[in-house]
């Protein structure tokens, strides 16, 4: 098995920390290693770091090899510019099909992820890679455990064996009710954003699914092979369909399998999510500066200064050399519509 990371976002939900040239993947909010070292990581006991790849935009290179630099640097997939997932995947099953065998297994995975209990982890990468040698585009479901609104889920159908199941089908991020009959329904799970497939298998779905991504491919094998791997794809690339993979390929594909667990995942998608999953002083604040609270509760606080908070509830302020962010917990999934206003007001300094 070969590990294939995607780390080439932006993180803009958790500006003003995440910034494109220091995004959320490289940020040490959970530890004291970056979300992508961490990602690395929980792979290493069972893959090889010379089978670990990561996938990233030009832009963020010299970042991975800063924060990785024990890692080949063959192994750093250059996207041209950031893309959605499926151009994203397909690029790089693309690279690994002239390195590895048609049958090698590739688990597909965000770098910007938490994932509490590694062992369980790596046990759903054994479930995993079995299935997917019989040709099976294989998705990991997290077991739910509220009404989540923020995330698409996956109805599980037919048993297989051993907790595996067939995909019925993907469904976009629900009302609160909605979200709340799939937990009562117990075949839904969360959608993880993480696959495991043959190198072969995906390709293939491209080639059946995706037909105008997969052409564009067979031009990029093209330029690979005339002007070596450092050829210039731009051009290419950017025609590429700015499609998840979810919906270019997993939503339309047949042989699907849904492995449901529960390894304590959270994707860490906002500022109020960093909050859920963080340690609480005894008023459930998490302030990391020295700091002074009078009636104050259930605030995140990141600053290099002293904090003093009066009367504050269920606020998030965050706070860098030159930005300040002060928002309500259930606005935080917001902060993006402030970062798309940076870009339309052309601040380039502070995105």
């Amino acid at each position: 098995m070969i590990a294939l990371i995607m780390a080439g976002g932006i993180g803009s939900r958790f500006w003003p920390l995440s910034r494109k040239n220091n995004p959320k993947q490289f940020l040490n909010i959970l530890s004291e290693k970056s979300m992508l070292q961490m990602t690395v990581d929980r792979l290493t006991s069972k893959i090889d770091l010379k089978d670990i790849f990561i996938v990233t935009s030009n832009e963020q290179v010299e970042l991975t090899k800063l924060h990785l630099p024990e890692l080949p640097e063959e192994n750093v997939i250059i996207e041209p510019f950031g893309m959605n997932t499926a151009p994203c995947i397909a690029l790089s099953a693309l690279y690994l099909s002239r390195s590895y065998d048609k049958n090698t297994r590739m688990i597909v995975l965000p770098a910007d992820h938490l994932i509490i209990d590694k062992n369980d982890f790596l046990q759903s990468l054994d479930a995993g890679d079995e299935i997917a040698s019989q040709d099976n585009l294989v998705t990991f479901g997290i077991k739910p455990n509220f009404p989540a609104t923020g995330y698409g889920y996956i109805e599980a159908g037919e048993k297989i064996e051993r907790d595996m199941f067939y995909v019925k089908q993907f469904k976009e991020k629900p009302d609160y009710q909605t979200a709340q009959k799939f937990l009562q329904k117990g075949n839904f799970f969360w959608n993880s954003g993480m696959f495991l497939w043959k190198i072969e298998t995906i390709l293939n779905a491209f080639k059946n699914y995706l037909p105008k991504v997969y052409g564009l491919l067979q031009q990029i094998e093209t330029n690979w092979q005339e002007s070596g791997i450092s050829a210039d794809i731009t051009n290419v690339y950017r025609k590429m369909p700015r499609l998840p993979v979810d919906i270019g390929i997993m939503e339309q594909a047949e042989k699907r399998v849904v492995i449901p667990v529960d390894y304590g995942w959270n994707d860490v998608g906002s500022w109020k999510a960093l909050y859920e999953i963080s340690p609480k002083d005894r008023n459930q604040n998490v302030i990391n500066c020295d700091n002074i609270t009078l009636d104050s509760k259930k605030n995140y606080v990141h600053s290099d200064k002293f904090v003093a908070l009066i009367g504050i509830e269920d606020t998030i302020i965050v706070e860098t050399s030159d930005a300040l962010l002060i928002t309500k917990k259930e606005k935080a999934e917001n902060v993006k519509k402030i970062v798309e206003k940076l870009q339309s007001c052309e601040k380039n300094s502070l995105i």
